[in-house]
């Protein structure tokens, strides 16, 4: 194998909205680490939000600078410390992926099993040094990663996809969807496009996707959408009741993080429905607490990363039941990623890569 750079280009976070193309030092695998060629690294919401100066992200230790963003990766294995090869069971030339969170593998949560509750929470493109993330030429996989090797058949966009794919299979496993429900999905961003593919796989009764941008509606009905409705301009609540006798839905699903869509759904669904909450928030919300207890009795539903879901994208994905090439839109280099987080942000695209 070619011999490796010492130096790297990499996107560095300094500050808000100071995000440079630094060269930096490539990294080097330790014990029981690996070194993987970035192949691809998805933009995400939370990378945007990020971007734009969040408190939730730059307040406290959620961030720390200058740090390279990306939890959305895979590539090519190139380097493998000692041990790496037999705990990751991998080799050199390997596509692999890993979690987008390194578990500290000693929290109550972790040796429960529940590690993607972890209490140290260190999430790729969070961290500097730590968890470095996969907008690079190169990252480094600590060996408290979670690692999964990728078939090479798959495309360049599916694999991209995978860390998605992942957090919105937990979301609707934790919907618990049964046969004969009516389910609503509220917000078809690139992960509620993931989740009306994983809902129509459920095989529901009825699937409602609202959003407020007709491209994605219509997009939302070439993946299989039942009814599309944009609650800017219909009554989505009334029309909802109607299509149920009077009732309401059974599920749930926020997808958007606005407060808006929270109330909404507190409306939309029946007695004894379920809620289900994906959406990252900006801002705190209110809501009548009375319709959740003693008003309808729901059940509300926390979304956190991915649980052990990432076999299952990748299954999915190999079996073609998840269409990548409608959720990914566009492709940039590395060195235009000031472009690529434009053109991330806008409603005109989906899913945006960078491409090392």
């Amino acid at each position: 194998m070619k011999k490796l750079p010492e130096k790297m280009k990499a996107v560095k976070a300094h500050n808000p909205g100071d995000y440079r193309l630094d060269t930096v030092d490539r990294p080097v695998a330790r014990n029981e680490e690996i070194i993987i060629r970035v192949k691809a690294c998805g933009i995400c919401a939370g990378d945007l939000k990020a971007y734009k100066g969040g408190d939730m992200f730059w307040e406290g230790t959620a961030m720390s600078s200058p740090v390279t963003p990306g939890h959305e990766f895979f590539g090519e294995v190139v380097e493998i410390g000692k041990g790496a090869g037999k705990k990751f069971n991998i080799e050199i030339g390997d596509w692999v992926t890993a979690e987008q969170i390194i578990p500290c593998g000693e929290c109550k949560y972790c040796k429960e099993g529940n590690y993607w509750m972890c209490v140290e929470s260190n999430i790729y493109g969070f961290q500097k040094d730590v968890a470095e993330g996969g907008m690079s030429e190169y990252m480094r996989i600590p060996s408290n990663s979670k690692v999964f090797k990728i078939p090479k058949t798959l495309t360049v966009e599916e694999g991209a996809i995978i860390e998605p794919l992942s957090c919105a299979i937990h979301a609707v496993q934790r919907a618990d969807i049964q046969f004969d429900d009516t389910v609503v999905l509220s917000g078809v961003g690139p992960l509620g496009l993931c989740m009306l593919q994983l809902i129509k796989l459920k095989n529901p009764s009825k699937i409602i996707v609202l959003d407020l941008d007709e491209g994605r509606l219509e997009l939302s009905k070439e993946l299989g959408a039942d009814v599309c409705l944009n609650p800017s301009e219909e009554n989505v609540v009334e029309i909802i009741k109607e299509m149920t006798d009077g009732y309401g839905a059974d599920t749930y699903i926020e997808a958007v993080g606005v407060p808006k869509s929270v109330r909404q759904g507190l409306d939309i669904l029946r007695n004894l429905g379920t809620f289900v909450e994906f959406g990252l928030f900006m801002e705190e919300t209110s809501a009548n607490w009375s319709t959740i207890g003693d008003g309808k009795e729901l059940d509300i539903k926390g979304v956190h990363l991915s649980a052990g879901t990432y076999p299952i994208a990748i299954e999915l994905l190999e079996k073609k039941l998840i269409d990548a090439d409608k959720i990914v839109s566009e492709t940039y280099d590395l060195s235009d990623f000031n472009e690529a987080f434009k053109a991330a942000a806008s409603l005109d695209t989906i899913k945006v890569l960078l491409k090392p």
